[in-house]
């Protein structure tokens, strides 16, 4: 089984992956979308939205990242491919699953979707580009407005030079919202000869395992399921090696709400260190947000840091609770 870490932009970025990645459980990142419009991109922009490329294509744990790109144009995706693998992230990883409207209006991410043989010469491009060591996989959703096309464009990506495929169970039209359709991934992996990933909706440990059982998937992507409960990805593995009669994995962690108060320290350190003043107080704001789903504890906190703005107030709270174990104010 392998766990991958989903990008998510504005939340899954180079900030958390350093974090949860030294939490552990997970085999790979993606990062958050290059967008790619026309032009070959500078280096700095690869590196500013994934800045691991700095360190041999890994967070600072040793997790690998994969850098994923956003585009529609053959030729630009192929050039700025060639160009970025020069900088030898651990593969590319090409989106055709974004439901933004602004990112769809351009002919982007889930819009493809809408499009098998464009699909098709998008990632056939980007393959011929790369060295032919380097993986390129992709990132799809069951469809546009509904499922009709969902297998076109699967059988699109896996046989223009797709090595793995990683599939959100819901449609550009479902958004976000539940249930993630993981019966459909199904279909999808019985259509294609690569690996397939499931993704969409995984929140617990009982959610990894149905998503298993229902896609027939046995690798899983997480997303929001992990940024909420950190220690998410140890608790599958362990209930999976439970399930075989296996032992625990190596290097199990149970991440209780005090294991967790150096990685909220230190995603605040790189939070200040990294993003622009008026995003610091909103990011973490954002991730206890979150945590409130798994952790009773993070609820005092959340409510405390609610109201705060003043950066020097919340390092000096951050670093009180790091002291007590303390949960809020």
């Amino acid at each position: 089984m392998r766990l991958l870490l989903a990008p998510m932009e504005g939340l899954l970025d180079f900030v958390l992956r350093d974090v949860l990645t030294a939490i552990g459980g997970a085999d790979r990142c993606v990062s958050e979308f290059i967008r790619i419009t026309g032009s070959v991109l500078p280096d700095k922009v690869y590196l500013r939205t994934m800045p691991e490329l700095h360190n041999a294509s890994r967070t600072a744990a040793g997790t690998p990242v994969r850098a994923q790109l956003l585009g529609s144009d053959p030729a630009s995706m192929a050039d700025n491919a060639a160009n970025l693998a020069r900088l030898a992230p651990e593969g590319i990883d090409l989106n055709f699953g974004c439901p933004a409207k602004v990112v769809n209006r351009h002919g982007g991410g889930a819009a493809l979707l809408q499009e098998p043989e464009a699909i098709r010469t998008v990632v056939a491009a980007v393959r011929r580009a790369v060295p032919v060591g380097m993986p390129v996989s992709a990132k799809m959703r069951l469809g546009f407005n509904d499922r009709a096309l969902m297998l076109d464009c699967a059988l699109a990506m896996a046989e223009s030079g797709a090595e793995e495929l990683v599939v959100h169970g819901r449609t550009k039209l479902d958004g976000y919202r539940p249930p993630a359709y993981w019966d459909q991934i199904a279909r999808v992996r019985e259509a294609v000869r690569i690996p397939v990933v499931a993704n969409g909706e995984i929140w617990t440990v009982e959610d990894a395992l149905r998503c298993q059982a229902e896609s027939g998937c046995t690798d899983l992507m997480l997303g929001r399921g992990i940024v909420a409960d950190p220690g998410l990805a140890w608790r599958i593995r362990a209930a999976v090696a439970e399930r075989n009669g296996e032992p625990l994995p190596d290097g199990f962690r149970d991440v209780a709400w005090p294991d967790l108060l150096p990685a909220l320290q230190r995603f605040w350190d790189l939070v200040c260190a990294d993003l622009e003043p008026r995003q610091r107080a909103g990011r973490l704001k954002q991730w206890l947000n979150l945590l409130r789903r798994a952790y009773p504890e993070a609820e005092a906190a959340y409510q405390h840091v609610r109201v705060m703005t003043d950066q020097r107030a919340i390092t000096a709270w951050l670093a009180d609770i790091s002291k007590t174990g303390a949960s809020g104010a």
